[in-house]
């Protein structure tokens, strides 16, 4: 596809945040502290309202996104961070490689066709030990049944949505994409409402040994 054809198709960031960083915010940066990083990366930042957080929590923040819009609005929201625009599906810049404390990926894997680039971009920005921390929407047998009984699936795959989710990960699956990736799973948190109907969960790992 032609770059002019890839920018026209390119999703539209707008300057909110999603109202699932409320209950996503709390967990990242639980197991940020408890990492004792002080330098992080995140991946697919999108507008930046994420990265935000993350600043404003005291950290030393990149963020790398696809979206030229997504890009523009960040640096302009988050002056105190650093933004790259750059495809997840090629490598890191040299200059982003080997050099953070952690990696947080916040609603993004959901929205990859090749959900494994996400972490090979993890691995090659990660200093040795450090975590790798993304989040997905949850999925699981009562969840999936709930949603199904109350009528509520065509509206929670948002079929019509630009820029929407298509891959819908369990615990297991998201462990297994990771795992493939050479990282392997250290903490699962799931956060908004109650553990069996979840709205997402919180993945850490660190490389395998």
């Amino acid at each position: 596809m032609a770059n002019a054809e890839r920018t026209a198709l390119a999703f539209e960031w707008g300057e909110g945040a999603p109202s699932a960083h409320e209950y996503l915010a709390p967990a990242v940066l639980q197991l940020l502290r408890q990492a004792g990083a002080r330098r992080v990366l995140d991946l697919g930042c999108g507008n930046g309202t994420f990265t935000a957080r993350i600043v404003d929590a005291g950290y030393d923040v990149t963020g790398l996104d696809a979206s030229p819009s997504g890009i523009g609005i960040a640096s302009r929201l988050v002056p105190a961070a650093a933004f790259f625009e750059h495809s997840l599906e090629n490598p890191l810049p040299a200059e982003l490689r080997g050099q953070f404390d952690a990696v947080t990926a916040v609603e993004v894997i959901e929205h990859l066709p090749m959900p494994g680039v996400l972490c090979a971009r993890a691995r090659e920005a990660l200093r040795p030990g450090s975590p790798f921390i993304l989040t997905t929407p949850y999925h699981g047998y009562l969840k999936n049944l709930a949603l199904a009984l109350t009528g509520q699936l065509d509206s929670h795959w948002q079929p019509g949505r630009d820029g929407g989710h298509i891959k819908f990960f369990s615990r297991a699956t998201v462990t297994d994409v990771i795992s493939r990736q050479g990282f392997e799973v250290t903490r699962f948190l799931r956060v908004g409402r109650i553990p069996p109907l979840a709205k997402s969960m919180v993945v850490e790992s660190r490389q395998k040994q």
